[in-house]
């Protein structure tokens, strides 16, 4: 079946730079403070974009969702956010919010002397990494944000960096995740803060989940002590943190995007079919103790094609797998810190 009214003869294959700044129109900035083990992650497209979200953890901390449905009145939002501190992070959309609006960004009503930009954001926990996270009454998430905003550009790091500097996994160090895909015409990417209950890695081999998704490489070789010395059976909670009983720092929180045309209903599609990436990275996943939460965004800058349905139905398949392969990117670009071993060092 044809999405742009042709053959499709195309092959799947990353974007120049293996980053969700492959879809046209958006840019991504990161900041952290070491001191404090946290970070802050920024999306900021050229223009406002189409915006949909699905959470599906048992403990979501969210800013702005109710907004994205495709029942209310926002159509578009000018930026987003991924943050950690719980909901002490979900400050860093407050003044990424009065910057934009400075800069002439966001909707204005009759005569309101300034715009107001729509930021949505998600926040993970991850208040017990590190050690030291009394900053009293000046939390830094209002800074990182701010600072997450000036760094924006078309690169950005990985692993330890931005949202992903506090993350963790079920056993070794997680972190910030990205990849990009093009097909017929069309380019989706994905953005993750991977900081689950679960293990991303498989128990019976020691090699991450989403090996069989990675695409040119991108996670490169498995470390030496793959597919020796690890559980040799599958259990439900194998190589999670409750296994420990430790399930105080959890939440995968994620971006996906792409250049198609969509609206918020589909925008919202997009992300309900884009979770399946995190199954296929993470078990288990969307747990009661994890706020696992995606945001779609669509940029328009490629039409549709006539066959609206299957198109969508193909972009949520490429995004799924994106998320996937950005989340097996954030393990494997992550190292130790504050005790916890990089999965490369395992």
């Amino acid at each position: 079946m044809s999405m742009k009214d042709g053959p499709v003869t195309d092959k799947v294959k990353p974007g120049p730079r293996n980053l969700i700044t492959d879809v046209p129109g958006l840019m991504v900035g990161n900041a952290h403070d070491e001191h404090f083990a946290t970070g802050v992650t920024v999306l900021l497209p050229d223009e406002p974009v189409v915006a949909g979200v699905d959470v599906r953890g048992g403990a979501p901390g969210t800013r702005d969702t109710p907004a994205l449905d495709p029942t209310c009145l926002v159509e578009k939002v000018d930026a987003l956010v991924l943050s950690g501190g719980s909901v002490f992070g979900l400050e860093a959309a407050g003044g990424i919010t009065v910057s934009l609006s400075a800069m002439g960004r966001g909707i204005t009503f009759g005569k309101q002397p300034w715009p107001t930009p729509v930021v949505p954001a998600a926040i993970l926990f991850d208040l017990m990494f590190g050690p030291d996270k009394q900053w009293g009454d000046l939390p830094p998430y209002r800074q990182l944000g701010l600072d997450g905003l000036s760094a924006v550009g078309d690169t950005f790091g990985l692993g330890n960096a931005g949202a992903g500097y506090g993350t963790t996994t079920g056993t070794v160090k997680g972190g910030l995740g990205s990849a990009s895909a093009t097909f017929n015409g069309y380019t989706c990417g994905a953005l993750v803060a991977v900081n689950p209950v679960g293990s991303c890695l498989d128990p019976r081999t020691g090699d991450l989940w989403a090996r069989s998704f990675e695409l040119d490489g991108e996670f490169g070789p498995a470390p030496s002590s793959t597919g020796a010395g690890h559980a040799a059976g599958l259990t439900p909670l194998a190589g999670s943190k409750l296994q420990g009983l430790e399930a105080g720092a959890n939440t995968t929180i994620a971006i996906v995007a792409t250049d198609a045309v969509l609206t918020k209903a589909e925008a919202t599609r997009l992300a309900i079919m884009a979770h399946d990436g995190m199954a296929r990275a993470i078990r288990p996943v969307h747990t009661p103790f994890d706020g696992d939460t995606v945001f779609a965004v669509s940029t328009g800058k490629a039409a549709a094609g006539a066959n609206r349905p299957a198109t969508l139905a193909m972009l949520g398949s490429l995004a799924a797998d994106c998320l996937t392969r950005a989340i097996g990117r954030a393990v494997a670009e992550a190292q130790p810190l504050h005790g916890w071993p990089a999965w490369r060092q395992t």
